[in-house]
């Protein structure tokens, strides 16, 4: 069966089925596209369909625009991976950990490194454990001061974060959480520019990635997507209003999370993605050294932080610099090669880069809270098994 017959097909399996309003994917090799579908909506109640300009948010997808930010200033002498952050927020000198019920002084300062890996132990907000209660607090009362009419920056939540004590000592776990915010921080600190100038003077414009940032200008409104989330009452998905992570897109924005706060289209990220999978240049704009892309694509944690890296997204892989790097393929059950590396995000976007096979895969999603393991296993699935047909 023709390659891209079988791809429209799992996408629009899924759209039609109603779990998703709308759906794209985009798959290069070489550089040059293989394959581009689009179904569905999205924004259904505008009557706005998916299409290649729609700009969607990438929520944790932004992690790995973040990592290349990192190693940018690493490659310049600016930082090193294993200095403390205190270094450049002097207020994690002060932060503590949660231990056995009460806060305690960290066994050593948190690096850039154990952000890198999200080995710091910084929570997202949350119900479980008593720091994350507290980061749910603390992110609702920085929303009501910006809804107040605030500047809280990017700097002013990594202020307020170093107050709140971590989940364990640094280094001795992988946990998912801050971390890549407060790297946003610290490349504004050292680049002494807002963050989101850093990223489009060094990563955006040099790849031109014309519609990649942290707002969405008013001219460009009628291309941004609409989030939905599965209602339980109506039965069906619907409409979200909810500002996730404290995110928010106008212009007037002042928090520019490295976690989780760029929007961006599926042409942009390509080419950023594309960039990555090389040599860490794209159309003859080089953003890293070859060997710094190399280095970014390695498993840094250990066994012992691996044991609490068990989502059903990595298995199979291990885990450094932002992203997922996969070690065993028939773990992950994907037709794939070891060292592809990638990441997703909340809203079900994901990003995969093969390097052996020069294979760049995207899917972009606005569905908060929603599983795509399954669906992405299947979209790679018919494309490594069309490949060399497609050579």
């Amino acid at each position: 069966m023709d390659y891209k017959v079988m791809m429209d097909r799992v996408l629009k399996k899924e759209v039609d089925a109603g779990n998703l309003p709308g759906a794209s994917a985009l798959v290069l090799r070489g550089g040059k596209e293989i394959y581009y579908g689009a179904f569905g909506m999205a924004d259904k109640e505008q009557a706005r369909p998916m299409r290649r300009d729609t700009i969607i948010r990438l929520f944790s997808m932004t992690k790995p625009v973040t990592a290349v930010a990192v190693m940018i200033l690493v490659e310049r002498g600016l930082i090193d991976l294993h200095d403390p952050i205190a270094y450049y927020l002097p207020e994690f000198w002060e932060t503590k950990v949660w231990q056995d019920g009460e806060e305690v002084a960290l066994c050593r300062p948190i690096t850039v490194w154990d952000c890198m890996n999200m080995t710091t132990g910084i929570p997202y907000p949350g119900e479980g454990s008593e720091p994350e209660k507290r980061m749910a607090e603390l992110f609702g009362k920085l929303v009501n001061r910006r809804l107040a009419g605030e500047r809280v920056t990017t700097r002013d939540y990594a202020r307020e974060i170093a107050k709140i004590p971590t989940c364990f000592q640094p280094g001795e776990k992988w946990m998912y959480g801050l971390s890549a915010d407060i790297l946003g921080a610290v490349v504004e600190a050292v680049s002494g520019m807002t963050y989101g100038e850093f990223l489009k003077k060094e990563i955006f414009e040099p790849l031109d990635m014309k519609d990649t940032g942290f707002f969405v200008p008013e001219e460009k409104k009628d291309r941004f997507a609409q989030i939905y989330l599965y209602d339980q009452k109506q039965g069906e998905i619907a409409p979200s209003l909810d500002c996730h992570l404290a995110v928010y897109y106008g212009e007037d924005v002042a928090f520019e999370s490295g976690g989780a706060g760029l929007v961006s289209t599926l042409d942009d990220y390509a080419h950023f993605a594309v960039m990555l999978s090389g040599d860490g240049s794209y159309n003859g704009k080089r953003i890293l050294g070859s060997r710094t892309v190399a280095f970014m694509r390695k498993d840094a944690l250990s066994p012992a932080q691996k044991e609490n890296c068990y989502w059903n997204a990595v298995d199979g892989f291990g885990y450094g610099c932002l992203m997922r790097t996969l070690l065993d393929p028939v773990t992950e059950g994907v037709l794939g090669n070891e060292g592809a590396f990638g990441w997703d995000g909340w809203t079900g976007n994901f990003v995969v880069m093969d390097p052996k096979d020069q294979l760049v895969f995207l899917y972009f999603v606005q569905r908060g809270d929603f599983g795509n393991v399954q669906i992405v296993r299947k979209l790679r699935a018919v494309t490594y098994g069309a490949l060399d047909e497609l050579s």
